[in-house]
């Protein structure tokens, strides 16, 4: 219990961050909808944000040996705030795609400090314990973020500057915490030919991951205004996909440790393809089918990047862990870039049902990929355990490092 009051301030700068930066996706798309924007420009500005987390992700090591964690955690939230504040002074998608851009600048850069913070102060001892305080904050937040649009209204100054009140909000617990600023980190070598050589099929599954959630989270409240849902309605559809991905990692873990990763991801694709149909077909059977099929969806898409992500890690080398998690990072962004600009094209040519056509064949091609993958080598003599692993910025591996090698071999 010390121990996790100890973390208090940094695991309640993580919630506020979480709530200001996850709600304004869905704001923005319903947003966008409201001032006449076209689809394609709402799929722009998911895009968007994720180049800016991308950019984030690289330079927020490069900032903070420069000017230490307090000053660079503080700058990136100022960078979110102004990209919050901006939306309503100027009404176009462009520019808030620019305002985008600094928001996924602000995630990628903030969670970078924090983890960069815990993997100073933690121990061997305390450091599965700290893991996983961290993992049910971060997706409790993200849970609650979901909800929070249910109470903004779209297009409005008041709504984007609660979030922006939010992101400032997440900057008084760290730089006021008594725990002294630790020293910072080498900066992992970003080299995703690593994630390629260790695992094609994982490199392939993070980049199908990515065409799940970043197009279900960016562009489903598309989905969900175009099949009848009220903004409470889509934010509790949203809620329902986060909800269905927390439940899965009990489950997942367990059978990806006890049977071959490659199965695992390969009945996962299928997975995802059945709850793709399901979640179609819902669309006239009420809103409390929509929001089942929603769960069903995010319980067989959520965990396949952590299965990917213990699947690579069983070929390769503690040394490598840290640069492999970066990695997979890598292509997962990578993904994320391109996954709702695609989206809402598909949409706005073939209709909302485009949405989960376009995942679909993502987990076709992945599903037969993992088949020819079976032929390619047999599995891994050693393998680490399965860890859930969120997808926050390049140096999580420094925390899950010790996790992957210190638990002993999977059963």
């Amino acid at each position: 219990m010390r121990l996790l009051i100890s973390f208090a301030a940094l695991f309640l700068s993580v919630i506020l961050l979480q709530l200001s930066s996850g709600g304004v996706g869905p704001l923005d798309v319903l947003s966008g909808l409201q001032l006449g924007f076209s689809n394609q420009e709402i799929g722009m500005l998911g895009s968007a944000h994720f180049v800016g987390f991308f950019i984030g992700c690289w330079w927020a090591p490069r900032l903070m040996g420069s000017v230490g964690h307090s000053r660079a955690f503080a700058a990136f939230t100022a960078a979110g705030s102004i990209g919050l504040m901006a939306h309503m002074l100027v009404l176009d998608p462009y520019a808030w795609a620019l305002m985008r851009v600094a928001s996924g600048l602000c995630v990628a850069g903030c969670y970078t400090v924090v983890e960069a913070w815990l993997n100073a102060k933690v121990t061997n001892e305390t450091r599965g314990r700290t893991m996983g305080a961290y993992r049910v904050v971060d997706m409790s937040g993200s849970l609650a973020a979901q909800m929070i649009i249910g109470v903004l209204s779209p297009a409005s100054y008041v709504s984007y500057n609660l979030l922006a009140i939010l992101c400032c909000a997440a900057l008084l617990p760290l730089v006021l915490t008594k725990l002294p600023q630790p020293e910072t980190p080498s900066q992992p070598r970003l080299r995703p030919r690593l994630a390629v050589d260790r695992s094609p099929l994982a490199a392939a599954a993070v980049v199908v991951a990515a065409l799940s959630s970043a197009s279900f989270r960016m562009v489903g409240p598309i989905y969900g205004e175009e099949v009848g849902l009220t903004v409470g309605q889509i934010a509790w559809f949203l809620a329902a996909f986060v909800l269905g991905g927390a439940l899965a990692q009990f489950p997942i873990g367990w059978l990806a440790d006890k049977f071959d990763r490659r199965w695992v991801l390969i009945w996962l694709s299928a997975a995802s393809i059945a709850s793709c149909g399901v979640t179609v077909m819902s669309a006239g059977l009420g809103t409390q089918a929509v929001f089942l099929s929603a769960t069903l969806f995010g319980l067989t898409t959520f965990p396949i990047y952590s299965v990917a992500a213990a699947h690579a890690h069983d070929f390769a080398s503690s040394e490598e862990r840290v640069e492999l998690s970066a990695a997979l990072m890598f292509w997962f962004a990578v993904g994320a870039i391109f996954a709702p600009y695609l989206a809402s094209v598909l949409i706005e040519n073939y209709g909302p049902t485009a949405l989960f056509t376009m995942i679909s064949v993502g987990h076709g091609a992945l599903f037969i990929f993992g088949l020819t993958r079976m032929r390619a080598r047999p599995t891994a003599r050693k393998r680490t355990p399965y860890v859930y692993a969120p997808r926050t910025s390049f140096t999580i591996g420094r925390l899950l490092r010790r996790q992957r090698d210190s638990n002993g071999d999977a059963p």
